[in-house]
Formats: C-alpha cells, structure tokens, sequence
C-alpha cells in the first residue's frame, strides 16, 4: 500500500513539475509577444514629443520591459491630449497611454496646483501592463 501510495504521489508531483513549466513557458511567450508589440509604441510616444529616459530588461519566469519617459507639461494640454487619442483610437496601447496621462491631469487639477516638470510616464511591460504617469520627480519609488 505504501509503494502504491508513494508511486501515486511521484506521478503527481511530476505531472505538477510538467504543468508548471508548460504555463512558465506559456507566460513567457505571451510576456515577450507583448513586449514585442509595445516595441512599436516607444517610437510614436517619442513623436507625440515624450523622450526616453531609460530603458530596462527583466528576465524571469515573467519577462517585463520597463521604460522612463519624460516631457514638458505645456506640450499635453488636454486639447492636445484629445488630438492624440483621436488619432490613435484604432492603437490601444497608445490610447491606454494617453487616457492615463488625461486622467492623471483631471484628478491632480482638482487640486489646482502648478504643474512641476518634467512629465514622467513609466510603463512596465509585462503579462499585465503597468502605466504610471508623474507630475514632477518621485521622491520615493
């Protein structure tokens, strides 16, 4: 009984091992497809006038790519803003951008504080994009 009860848990334990490394495989492969189509982006965020700050890399079991941004608040008013998501509806990346960056104008006007520059996006790339736009330098991270 004991044989068969340890059989029983070598093969389970292996087919978890297999399956593990099918869905690792698996999030690997969506993680660098939508690195590879966000690749396309940067370019047209620096065209809309943002300029990359940094760049990085991760490997892991989920790979991600992270990128700095910065520009000028004056060159994102929120008629500008409007333009750009007009021309890039058919873009989601693109268009995620630019409602955060909108969005993230509104709340901090509600606040009726100046604008400090520089304009920071951060995006993070991975199975679940991440976006974060700063008014200003962060002090902590």
């Amino acid at each position: 009984m004991k044989d068969k009860f340890q059989k029983a848990w070598l093969d389970a334990s292996s087919f978890i091992k297999d399956q593990a490394s099918n869905i690792g495989d698996s999030a690997k492969e969506k993680a660098y497809a939508l690195i590879h189509e966000w690749m396309s982006v940067f370019p047209k965020l620096e065209e809309y006038g943002l300029e990359m700050s940094s760049f990085a890399l991760s490997i892991a079991i989920s790979p991600a790519v992270e990128v700095e941004m910065t520009g000028l608040h004056e060159q994102f008013t929120m008629e500008r803003i409007d333009e750009i998501l007009k021309e890039c509806k058919q873009k989601p990346a693109l268009q995620s951008v630019f409602t955060t960056i909108k969005s993230t104008y509104s709340l901090y006007d509600r606040m009726g504080k100046p604008y400090t520059d520089p304009l920071i996006l951060k995006i993070r790339i991975r199975i679940s994009p991440e976006i974060r736009v700063y008014i200003g330098l962060p002090l902590i991270e």
